[in-house]
């Protein structure tokens, strides 16, 4: 701390952004992330106004031995976006989205946050296949993979980018696509925030909205292996146009939910039509038929209302750890599993969201990309433990934890979702990427990034 006192002016000199030290008035609330369960203390946080101050800041915090944390909407669960005594490279002016509506391509600040995005491309009806909680950074969201409502329809996220911006190891500015760099165009797809930071994303887009179709349906506790059953059987022959999210949750307090099953612990199955709007109602009347709900909500809305739905459940400031695995279809066993363990978690804002993934998902090749898992036709499960204090989150961590364990024996090779790694070693690292995968993301690595100096994230050690 006592070295960046006395270097913080070198670096101010060198950026046209802002360089907030620890005794600057809005310095506490510039560190803050998203997860408020990380309280961590940078020496130091470049505001970076351009891609030049990104190169500036890495080659100071390279020059002075300082730890660089990259934060964009620094919505990483276990914190990646600050470091103890550390630089933090905020990117959260470079938040400019501009479109074409004719070519049907976006390009995207690296700063920029999921409802930028949705806001300049839904103004003309379009969108990229993104995440589901609009606060989220396009960055860490699409270098991780990027998944949500539209992935069935269009893919992931980096399977709808074009190019990318880069700032290397070297604070060096490149570009990288599949005729620049390729190899770092291949690794940034799903290699997460080894490899660069990335000042500016080209998106290309789909037609969507602006209202889509939504419909909630909700079932008790006791209901659950049922609900899982016929959400298996129904997500096996979506429409492609219709996308299914199922979750174990409580009833949210919301008006549109009848009185007396507000807050309720149950399952939901979120089905969105992006199409014909009597397509969406087969579906529902499909579930309806299988198993009546306790209730249920149905209706159009806009795209971005319903990119903005979780927001509020996924707050600033609310305390969260989280864990993801890959299952290749809902067994009986484990959703007998599954119906046990729901039943032991104690936050009402606690859940766990199966994403069905087939279709444009599965169109990809697995080779094509350094995505962190296979592209056959599977769940990916998000266990999310959210809690309004430290003191319950300690016990939703451990329920998180142990539905994990429980949901080995039927999951892919112990393979997981990177964007969903609260923590990290380098075996589970290695099994999300697989052998082939792994070692040619390393020899990437040792050639943009020898020294590790990016290794905030889930990390691919240079060979």
């Amino acid at each position: 701390m006592a070295q960046a006192a006395g270097v913080i002016d070198a670096l101010r000199t060198e950026m046209s952004g802002p360089v907030i030290g620890t005794r600057d008035p809005d310095y506490n609330e510039a560190r803050r992330v998203w997860n408020g369960a990380i309280d961590r203390h940078p020496a130091m946080i470049a505001r970076c106004a351009s891609s030049g101050d990104v190169s500036a800041a890495v080659k100071f915090a390279v020059a002075n031995d300082l730890e660089i944390a990259v934060r964009a909407g620094a919505h990483s669960t276990w914190g990646a976006s600050v470091a103890d005594d550390g630089l933090m490279i905020d990117l959260s002016q470079l938040n400019g989205v501009t479109v074409d509506p004719t070519t049907k391509r976006a390009r995207a600040g690296g700063g920029a946050l999921l409802r930028d995005l949705d806001a300049a491309t839904q103004a003309h009806g379009l969108a990229v296949p993104a995440g589901i909680v609009s606060h989220t950074g396009v960055a860490g969201l699409t270098l991780g993979g990027g998944m949500g409502w539209l992935t069935r329809k269009g893919g992931l996220a980096i399977d709808n980018l074009e190019s990318a911006e880069v700032v290397t190891a070297d604070g060096e500015i490149r570009r990288a696509s599949a005729a620049e760099n390729p190899d770092l165009f291949w690794a940034i797809r799903g290699g997460g925030g080894n490899f660069g930071i990335v000042t500016e994303f080209e998106f290309r887009l789909h037609e969507v909205g602006p209202l889509v179709q939504f419909g909630l349906l909700f079932w008790g506790l006791d209901d659950g292996p049922e609900v899982l059953r016929v959400a298996r059987d129904v997500t096996a022959n979506m429409p492609p146009d219709v996308n299914i999210i199922i979750g174990g949750l409580n009833a949210p307090p919301a008006p549109f939910v009848p009185e007396q099953y507000r807050l309720q612990p149950g399952y939901a199955l979120v089905v969105v039509g992006l199409g014909d709007a009597d397509v969406h109602e087969q579906v529902l009347a499909e579930i309806r038929e299988a198993l009546p709900p306790l209730w249920e909500s149905v209706s159009p809305m806009p795209y971005t209302g319903l990119q903005q739905m979780l927001d509020e459940a996924n707050a600033w400031g609310l305390y969260a750890y989280d864990r993801a695995t890959y299952l290749p279809d809902l067994s009986d066993d484990a959703i007998e599993t599954i119906a046990g363990d729901l039943r032991r978690k104690n936050s009402p804002l606690s859940v766990v969201l199966f994403y069905r993934l087939d279709g444009a998902y599965s169109a990809v090749a697995d080779a094509d990309t350094a995505f962190g898992g296979g592209r056959s036709p599977r769940y990916a499960v998000f266990i999310i433990a959210i809690a309004p204090s430290p003191e319950l989150l300690d016990a939703e961590r451990q329920w998180v934890r142990a539905l994990w364990d429980d949901l080995q024996p039927f999951s892919f090779d112990a393979g997981t979702y990177v964007n969903a790694m609260a923590e990290f070693d380098e075996d589970r690292v290695r099994a999300s990427y697989g052998p082939a995968k792994y070692e040619r993301l390393v020899k990437i690595k040792q050639k943009y990034d020898p020294r590790n100096v990016f290794h905030r994230n889930a990390n691919i050690p240079p060979a």
